[in-house]
């Protein structure tokens, strides 16, 4: 018996489709996990870690687009949709929220294939992403959109949350303001220094020991500012 090369996960709530794509997929030496809903679908793709998502927009529970949303929060992983969907619009939507291609209902299997191949070849050498960001004792974890400090959780609103997520993601590097107003509010807000600076004050005071002497989160005055990567050890006993 060969050994499965890659693992695919199957994301549709119709039970004939689950059927031929196991049974297509499974004759191409391919490893099959499966999913009827979009909530169950993120957790799997965090347990399995499969190799590639094939993704029915049309779930019982939540619109397909929004666990490409999810998923690409941590993940590179290529995800190819399957949907009755044909209009322009739903699939360069798909498209610019992160996914790597779009097959409508119903396709030629020896094209589907040839499409997940493609996607595989290109994603064989990438940078995978995790579900979890750490810095010393900060982490950020980004399936439940939850923050914790030494281990503690602590409570920040959307915006900060995205604030924090861009800083410990671009850790080490010096971001300028206009750089991150646009990242995070816009590009409609990219003078809004400000603002900027409010919301910085109130991280500081949620994340670091003395906020008026970060740690954390350091000024660069006149530029911006930058995430300093922390040891561990020297956070912790701070």
């Amino acid at each position: 018996m060969h050994e499965k090369k890659n693992t695919i996960l199957i994301v549709d709530d119709e039970p004939q489709i689950q059927k031929m794509l196991g049974i297509m997929l499974d004759a191409e030496n391919f490893k099959i996990v499966e999913s009827m809903s979009g909530k169950q679908a993120v957790r799997m793709c965090v347990s399995t870690k499969p190799d590639l998502i094939l993704l029915d927009l049309g779930l019982p529970d939540m619109d397909g687009k929004d666990v490409i949303t999810a998923v690409r929060e941590w993940s590179h992983v290529p995800i190819i949709v399957l949907s009755v969907r044909s209009a322009d619009d739903e699939v360069t939507t798909a498209l610019n929220m992160g996914a790597n291609d779009y097959v409508t209902k119903p396709f030629n299997v020896d094209i589907l294939l040839a499409r997940i191949n493609a996607a595989l070849r290109t994603s064989a050498v990438r940078e995978a992403g995790e579900p979890e960001l750490r810095n010393g004792s900060l982490r950020m974890d980004l399936v439940r959109h939850e923050v914790f400090l030494k281990d503690e959780k602590i409570a920040l609103t959307p915006k900060e949350y995205d604030l924090l997520r861009h800083f410990i993601i671009n850790q080490g590097k010096m971001l300028t303001h206009k750089e991150i107003l646009k990242k995070v509010w816009g590009s409609a807000h990219t003078d809004d220094t400000t603002y900027l600076r409010v919301y910085i004050g109130q991280i500081r005071e949620k994340i670091e020991e003395n906020p008026s002497k970060p740690k954390f989160i350091i000024t660069e005055p006149g530029i911006g500012y930058r995430m300093e990567t922390v040891d561990p050890a020297v956070s912790q006993a701070a």
